[in-house]
């Protein structure tokens, strides 16, 4: 017990954090407070028994929050209540694609939002949930999700904003600056104590500062949502964006704390317990939770040793919300405003943008991930995103990009007669290498390129294809590489197949295609090719 104690006493710091961001992310999406608690309820039980890291902390995060708001309000003419339920309905759905793709074993998906879209699209969405925290520090209620129309609509309602709210939520920005510097204190936990003494200081009606209100624990039953059958589509649909976010985000931060400590993440089980945690969650009209960047870097700093500080930080929001319920309710709006933008300060910086900037890789996608959130809103943004990135590699693997190859000096080696003057080519040889792996979109674009050099080169007699970026070959381009043969043979030149890897030296072999067979087909190296050719060797079906 007293191995526990450490991690008991990390959970109830953590829950300082973890508590007054819930009910701020539940504002961000627009759902009751209620639904941020049993979120985090939710997310940190069921990540304590299932999931793999140490300090990762699954609650509600802001870049879900984000999500969610965007697909609610692409939902129009829908009540309060039925906002409840759709959310409910996306959360539980998002819940049970983890499950699917951890039934799946597709751990490696997060890998299919490349990282400069993750790191551009957290930039907008920090400018986008800072300006709307902005307006709830001045008592107003923004509508619009994209930064353009928000930042009109704060400059229109400007008679309506409320100076009282606004002094309230800059003192409580300061003072959570101030608090900065002790690191394991609870600042933001103090600042909601202050803010819920101060409020009724200011007179009755407490200058019109707006309250989280009550919380009823009576309509809290796990149910499944009650929608038509198209809603729970539609719900589906908007969950494979919000499942998308959530994983890339909680997988970016258990993997960062696992590489620092040497820890071992299992990611087919992460996905497991974010399943398990977002159907929970869904079930209980909460919101979606993930492992958020913010509350796992603050796990670990306070001395986390174990998942046991998660469920120390959910025994003490479950004792939060079951004993200080009146209390939660007179949390001032602006202080919880406050909160959400002091936890951004980390966000809205160019600094992790720098790297891409300086390497001069990337930065089409970095730049279209930012213009995207901004421009479209959060939801619409990050599909753009994703589908640009995707777009963008597929361009890449689709280029025909043949390198001619001359042997270097005496050595064995065979590099790029382009990228190295001294090297020359090999006499009566054309030595080519794709430069990507050859597939369906490729195929033809590659060996078109391929024929034409070979047809360019008047005094060469043999071909020597290096396909040693092809692990494997699919059946288009097993057939126009088929083709290809044929028409090498008819223009009354040789080919041979150099660096075949195993499954593609198989694939060939069974298929048998004419001019494909016997020694085209070699697994040996460049260099054993060519000195085959000059020999008369027949390498046959060698395998590297």
């Amino acid at each position: 017990m007293r191995r526990a104690w450490p991690d008991l006493i990390a959970g109830v710091s953590i829950a300082g954090l973890v508590l007054p961001e819930a009910l701020a992310y539940a504002g961000i999406a627009g759902v009751p407070p209620l639904s941020g608690l049993l979120a985090a309820l939710a997310g940190l039980l069921c990540y304590a028994l299932l999931g793999t890291s140490r300090f990762a902390i699954v609650t509600a995060t802001s870049s879900s929050a984000a999500v969610l708001a965007s697909a609610l309000h692409s939902l129009p003419g829908i009540g309060a209540a039925q906002a409840l339920q759709h959310s409910a309905a996306m959360v539980l759905m998002a819940g049970i694609l983890f499950l699917l793709c951890s039934a799946l074993r597709l751990g490696r998906m997060a890998q299919f939002i490349a990282r400069p879209v993750v790191r551009g699209f957290t930039l907008g969405l920090a400018v986008i949930i800072t300006t709307r925290q902005l307006a709830k520090l001045c008592g107003i209620h923004a509508t619009h999700t994209a930064l353009a129309p928000l930042v009109l609509e704060l400059f229109q309602r400007r008679g309506e904003w409320n100076g009282a709210s606004l002094l309230f939520g800059a003192a409580a920005l300061l003072l959570l600056a101030l608090l900065r510097r002790w690191p394991r204190f609870p600042g933001a936990l103090a600042v909601l104590a202050l803010g819920i003494v101060a409020v009724p200081l200011l007179g009755a009606g407490g200058a019109g500062i707006a309250l989280v209100g009550p919380i009823e624990l009576r309509t809290v039953q796990a149910q499944l949502p009650t929608l038509e059958f198209d809603a729970w589509f539609r719900a589906t649909e908007l969950a494979l964006a919000l499942m998308l976010i959530l994983f890339a985000e909680s997988y970016g931060s258990v993997r960062s704390c696992a590489l620092r400590h040497g820890d071992r993440i299992d990611v087919n089980r992460e996905l497991l317990a974010l399943g398990v945690a977002n159907v929970a969650s869904g079930l209980l009209q909460g919101m979606p939770v993930g492992a958020g960047y913010s509350a796992t870097a603050a796990n670990e700093s306070v001395g986390a040793r174990t998942r046991l500080a998660g469920l120390g930080a959910a025994l003490f929001v479950g004792a939060a919300l079951w004993l200080l319920r009146s209390w939660v309710a007179r949390i001032p709006e602006p202080i919880l405003g406050a909160i959400v933008i002091f936890a951004m300060r980390h966000a809205v910086s160019f600094e992790p943008l720098r790297p891409y900037l300086v390497w001069k890789r990337d930065r089409r996608v970095l730049m279209t991930a930012i213009a995207a959130v901004l421009l479209l809103g959060v939801l619409n943004g990050l599909l753009v995103s994703i589908a640009v990135s995707l777009a963008l590699l597929i361009r890449e693997l689709t280029q025909p990009r043949l390198t001619a190859l001359g042997r270097l000096g005496e050595s064995h080696d065979f590099v790029s007669i382009g990228a190295h003057p001294q090297v020359g080519a090999v006499p009566g040889l054309l030595i080519l290498r794709p430069e990507e792996p050859l597939f369906f979109a490729n195929a033809e674009a590659v060996l078109d390129n391929a024929a034409a050099q070979l047809a360019a080169a008047r005094d060469v007699h043999t071909l020597v294809l290096s396909l040693e970026e092809s692990p494997n070959l699919d059946g288009t381009a097993i057939e126009v590489l088929g083709q290809f043969a044929a028409q090498v043979t008819r223009g009354g030149r040789t080919l041979r197949l150099a660096r075949l890897k195993d499954p593609v030296l198989a694939v060939l072999t069974a298929a048998a295609l004419p001019g494909l067979t016997g020694p085209v087909l070699s697994g040996a190296s460049v260099d054993a090719v060519v000195g085959a050719l000059r020999e008369g060797i027949a390498l046959g079906y060698r395998s590297r």
